[in-house]
């Protein structure tokens, strides 16, 4: 069964500077504690004219109320003067600063036909609000003879609607990021389909989903024969409602403007074609079907061969917000859309009354004049609506409607490596971008390989995903509008695609160097050379220990375990990401002096400082120690001081170097001597006592060798 909101009437008119007899009134809840179904509400409170010339109504208690304006007698007639009013919340009891109302709304054109239509100022949101108290004076501001006779506050309590109740309950009721669905009326034998659009119609709430009562506008719709431009307005008021508040926000307005006088302005309906809130739902206003050229009562003037956007707020000081915008720029395009009018462009309006701008631009009635296809209501009456701010964010609503878009740039290139102006990948990469035309606008996104397109994603896509064949590229993004005005491609990207991997050249090693050695850590240099077919970006140790290393790096020296096989992984990487690992193992081993075959006198010494405890020393000339060993690579250890004589070493038969030991500090455990081969193989390494004079002894403590 369909359930409607009613619209109760009630007058008071304020005398004697007494306060109103309503008594204060709590919103009524239900028994869960929600808000229960409640009428739409409009009452009304005169003004009195106190001695000091104005007309006012001093702090009133009334009935909730949520939206209010101030009327007078007279569809035609301007308020010459400023209106103010403060309000009482019912939540807090606390009574706001005063605010302004807007009162160079436009006048009623048809208010011959209207009888008893009144003058009204724009409406003004407040909030649930349970007192009023209104100042109003004239221009001059001393005296209230130039103002209009019949002033009253005309108050809206916006009511609860049935579906409202019942979703009160629900957690997703109105929730901030809901998108509703579209609602374009079916076409009947008197309201056939709209023409088509050249872009796509954005969702809009119906009439019947933000609770109109249909029975406030009994009179038929009137139509135009098509829409050459839009108005942009504000409906002024506070910004401080939430989305969930908006069908209220837009019920009061309708109750407003359709409630006969003097509760009301006596019209026959909203003013506006469609209302769209600071979250960017969009709201069908005036009835008779959103895809139809519907004659609105928006810019004064105007009206014939136009539709009228409001954005709920004020925009005087601050700017609408980015979906809002959004929106205004989407009914716009669609319904200039359906007459093929370009919203960039300028159209020509025949003007329907005598008037002037805010610029002070005259028009004469039944001449043409330019107009932009979207405009803001000052440039077709002398009003400040749509506000500043608003009024200096319609070029960017333009840009956004007509297309094409705008700002689109690549902000990612992920699955690749940038290395100076190039890119490398294995294959698979995303490409990210973004614009300043928001997506809802956009029609789909080309991504182009060397000029052709490879991906196609929808206009609210921020990334796209392709894999490249081997070698390079060209990878560049394309925008369609939704008006398919196509963006540029972006600026083209570099990709080389790589899949070959890094080689070792020199597959990693270990070689014994010079230092001191521990029983379980060894002085050794690991060496490696790795390249690439393309880049190589770097080298990474991964065990024993871990180490990064840059491209050019082919060495670095390190310590080993002695006694026991250690694996020393590396991993190559090109910039592409291709790896290579190599992992040989080692085993540096120490041999003890003991081991070795003696000539000559050898003195056997004790200390921890030695190598395992003992050293031999000898200062007999030609006394020598011979090791034998299979391996790679070899270190002669030895202790040193300032008496340390000198040796000769010899390798597998040949004298290789005279090694002096002679050292101005005492060390132990010194590699002096080191010599490496490229491959293992058995060797004898043999030091000899050179007993040379003054200093003949020296002390060695073993022999390291890499297996």
């Amino acid at each position: 069964m369909k359930r409607r909101a009613w619209l109760t009437l009630g007058a008071v008119v304020l005398g004697g500077g007494g306060i109103a007899g309503y008594a204060v009134a709590s919103p009524s809840t239900d028994g869960a504690g929600g808000p229960a179904e409640r009428p739409v509400k409009v009452y009304n409170l005169g003004l009195k004219a106190p001695e000091t010339g104005e007309r006012e109504l001093p702090r009133t208690e009334t009935k909730q109320f949520s939206l209010l304006g101030i009327s007078w007698t007279g569809a035609t007639k301007q308020l010459d003067g400023k209106a103010q009013v403060r309000t009482r919340s019912v939540d807090t009891g606390t009574w706001s600063s005063w605010q302004d109302l807007e009162t160079d709304a436009d006048p009623v054109e048809d208010a011959d036909e209207r009888a008893g239509a009144r003058g009204a100022s724009e409406p003004l949101w407040v909030g649930p609000s349970d007192g009023v108290e209104v100042q109003v004076v004239h221009e001059d501001g001393t005296t209230s003879a130039g103002l209009p006779s019949g002033l009253k506050v005309n108050l809206v309590d916006p009511g609860v609607t049935a579906a409202e109740a019942d979703a009160a309950t629900e957690p997703a009721a109105y929730a901030e990021d809901v998108t509703p669905s579209p609602t374009a009326p079916s076409p009947t034998a008197t309201t056939p389909a709209g023409p088509a659009s050249n872009v796509p119609e954005p969702p809009i709430v119906s009439r019947a989903d933000w609770g109109a009562d249909e029975d406030l506008s009994p009179d038929p719709s009137e139509y135009n024969t098509d829409v050459k431009a839009v108005f942009v307005h504000h409906t002024a008021g506070s910004n401080d409602y939430t989305c969930a508040e908006s069908a209220s926000i837009v019920r009061a307005i309708y109750a407003y403007h359709t409630a006969p006088a003097p509760n009301g302005n006596g019209w026959n309906d909203l003013g506006y074609n469609f209302l769209v809130d600071k979250c960017g739902t969009i709201f069908e206003g005036r009835k008779g079907g959103v895809d139809q050229p519907v004659l609105g009562a928006h810019t004064y003037g105007w009206n014939r061969e136009s539709a009228g956007i409001a954005v709920i707020g004020e925009y005087t000081a601050a700017g609408a917000s980015n979906a809002a915008l959004t929106s205004v720029a989407r009914i716009a395009a669609w319904k200039l859309g359906q007459y093929g009018v370009d919203p960039a462009s300028t159209v020509q309006l025949k003007a329907g009354a005598t008037q002037k701008n805010l610029a002070g631009t005259s028009f004469t009635s039944g001449t043409s004049y330019p107009f932009s296809a979207i405009s803001g209501h000052r440039d077709g009456y002398a009003t400040e609506c749509p506000g500043n701010s608003l009024y200096g964010q319609l070029p960017t609503i333009r840009a956004w409607a007509a297309g094409p878009v705008q700002g689109l740039k690549v902000t990612s290139l992920t699955g690749a490596t940038l290395s100076g102006s190039t890119y490398w990948t294995k294959g698979a990469i995303t490409v990210k971008w973004s614009t300043t035309t928001p997506g809802s606008l956009i029609s789909k996104f080309e991504l182009l390989v060397d000029g052709n397109v490879v991906t196609t994603v929808p206009g609210t896509a921020t990334s796209a995903n392709t894999t490249l064949a081997a070698g390079s590229h060209k990878v560049a993004v394309r925008a369609v509008h939704q008006s398919g005005k196509t963006t540029p491609p972006t600026t083209a990207l570099t990709v080389v695609a790589d899949t070959t991997a890094p080689v070792f050249a020199t597959t990693p090693k270990i070689t014994l160097r010079t230092g001191t050695v521990e029983t379980a850590a060894v002085p050794v240099t690991l060496g490696w050379k790795a390249t690439d077919a393309q880049a190589l970006k770097q080298v990474n140790l991964v065990s024993p220990t871990t180490a990064t290393f840059g491209p050019t790096i082919t060495s670095s020296n390190r310590t080993a375990k002695s006694g026991a096989a250690s694996t020393w992984s590396m991993t190559a990487y090109d910039v592409a990401g291709n790896t290579r690992t190599s992992s040989p193992a080692f085993t540096p081993m120490i041999l003890q002096e003991t081991s070795a075959t003696k000539s000559g006198t050898w003195t056997s010494r004790s200390s921890s400082s030695y190598l395992g405890g003992k050293s031999y020393s000898s200062g007999t000339k030609n006394a020598s120690l011979t090791w034998t060993f299979t391996g790679r690579s070899a270190a002669w250890v030895v202790s040193r001081a300032s008496t340390s004589g000198q040796a000769y070493v010899y390798v597998d038969g040949t004298k290789v170097a005279t090694v002096d030991l002679k050292s101005s500090t005492t060390k132990y455990r010194q590699a002096i001597w080191t010599k490496s081969w490229s491959s293992s193989a058995q060797h004898k390494i043999k030091i000899v006592v050179v007993g040379t004079s003054g200093r003949p002894t020296i002390t060695t403590d073993g022999l390291v060798y890499v297996k």
